[in-house]
């Protein structure tokens, strides 16, 4: 007798209750035998074993709160208003504040710039010398002198255009620095967009795999009424759909978290909406590690930066060793002597002799912050080629699992479930195989929308010159130290 018509005079047999059905399912070898020890635990079963008698199912268990609305929730649909790149982009350079943060920096070390090579202020004295002594006359008078001085700093050795330069170069550096912080936001910027791109699909794919894992769940329970399935794969059928509900609210969860890390990043607060914008694209090229090396060696703005403030060492060191070259001062008084009753005036020049303080530890300070500096700018290098090769090992698995998956993989998985679901229409396959192979492919694409992830991520950080955290405080290139603790920075 045919699999079909067998099944079709079972369920007529079953609907009717004859009392045939036992030992006809049991002569067709449906399932085996359950011993009497063996009993079912759910209520009105008691004197009952699976398969001797027809046992109404367990219900579906009930969804979590929440996700009966999730599930009704419709996939927002692409539009002209959606936001793409370019445009979030735009909104974090115009609202990120570590990009205005970066900015002051800048300001502030070209306020330093300007006050460091101000001039000294003249000082002005008014002079009142022996008031109320008395004069030959017997009389009071306003005193031996009266008048008024004036003194000036003569600056030398050329300190204070030195010290312009100076800060003048650290500007440049502030200049660097402000350009990671830029590429560090649009980096994260870009893959946040990625990111939340993945998992909007996800969410996706996931509402798909809970459409399969009901159709699983209702063919067992379809399968137990029919006496072809055992009480523990019900319960089974529903540990898994409800597993696969939880699977779908953590994927609509990461979906939300992404797209609030990205409204963040652009400092707007934005509600959770379609973005514009395909993952796999441009697929074509791919970066060669060592151009990527050179252009981190040559191009990173953080290799610059370290090398503008090597250059501001080189002034700072130079600023140093001028220090101990004495300033003259120069004070020039006039008044009216009253008892000599003419007018005087007088000037005065001084300086200070450097006997015992010439600066010396001082120099030795900028001299090892030179040395220090060019340290940095290797270590800096090497660091950057150390971050590369773990990004592009993670770049190069990622592209090597995204083409292998796009050419081959899934278009064999794809390939398969249509066989599959063609061999049912036919008679020839069971529903629940084919439901397996839907759930293989529905995770294969999943994996592959990970894995497109990954690949954009790691593509952007090495064309991002591996610069990322873009709410990270903007960096100050003014360095510790008690040279620049002084009223007036030098």
């Amino acid at each position: 007798m045919p699999a079909s018509i067998s099944r079709k005079v079972l369920l007529l047999l079953m609907i009717l209750g004859r009392s045939c059905v036992p030992q006809l399912l049991f002569a067709q070898g449906a399932f085996p035998f359950v011993p009497p020890a063996a009993k079912p635990q759910n209520a009105g079963a008691s004197e009952d074993q699976v398969g001797r008698r027809f046992i109404p199912p367990m219900s579906f268990p009930q969804s979590p709160a929440g996700v009966e609305s999730l599930m009704k929730q419709e996939t927002p649909q692409p539009s002209e208003t959606d936001l793409s790149l370019d445009a979030l982009l735009m909104m974090a350079t115009e609202n990120n504040p570590t990009l205005v943060q970066a900015q002051h920096q800048i300001q502030g070390t070209l306020g330093k710039a300007l006050e460091a090579g101000l001039y000294p202020n003249p000082t002005f004295y008014y002079i009142a010398e022996q008031i109320f002594v008395d004069s030959s006359t017997d009389t009071d008078t306003p005193g031996e002198f009266q008048g008024g001085a004036i003194q000036q700093e003569i600056v030398t050795a050329n300190k204070r255009a030195i010290s312009r330069r100076k800060y003048q170069q650290r500007a440049k550096t502030a200049e660097w620095m402000a350009v990671t912080q830029q590429w560090r936001v649009c980096n994260d910027v870009r893959i946040h967009f990625w990111k939340t791109l993945g998992h909007r699909q996800i969410v996706d794919i996931r509402r798909e795999l809970l459409k399969a894992a009901e159709d699983s769940a209702l063919t067992t329970r379809e399968r137990f009424n029919q006496g072809q399935a055992t009480q523990a794969e019900l319960h089974l059928s529903n540990v898994s759909l409800q597993r696969t509900r939880l699977s779908l609210l953590n994927a609509e969860n990461m979906y939300r978290s992404q797209f609030a890390m990205l409204s963040s990043l652009v400092g707007v607060e934005l509600e959770p909406q379609p973005l514009k914008g395909e993952l796999a694209e441009d697929m074509e090229s791919m970066i060669d590690f060592n151009q990527a090396v050179e252009n981190l060696y040559t191009d990173s703005p953080e290799v610059l930066a370290a090398t503008a403030k090597w250059q501001a060492d080189c002034i700072t060191l130079e600023r140093e060793r001028v220090e101990p070259v004495p300033n003259i001062f120069v004070k020039a008084a006039t008044g009216y002597n009253h008892e000599s009753r003419e007018p005087v005036a007088s000037v005065q020049v001084f300086m200070e002799v450097p006997i015992f303080d010439r600066n010396q530890g001082t120099i030795k300070q900028a001299e090892a912050d030179l040395a220090r500096q060019n340290a940095e700018i290797r270590r800096t290098k090497l660091r950057l080629r150390q971050n590369l090769a773990l990004h592009y090992q993670k770049y190069l698995t990622a592209l090597q699992h995204v083409i292998e998956f796009k050419s081959v993989i899934l278009p064999e998985a794809k390939a398969a479930y249509a066989n599959q679901l063609d061999a049912y229409k036919e008679n020839r396959q069971n529903w629940g195989e084919v439901l397996k192979t839907q759930r293989e492919y529905y995770q294969l694409r999943e994996h592959y929308v990970h894995q497109l992830i990954a690949w954009r991520s790691n593509e952007t950080l090495i064309n991002g010159f591996l610069l990322h955290g873009g709410l990270k405080a903007a960096e100050s290139p003014t360095p510790p130290g008690h040279i620049d603790s002084v009223a007036q920075p030098r």
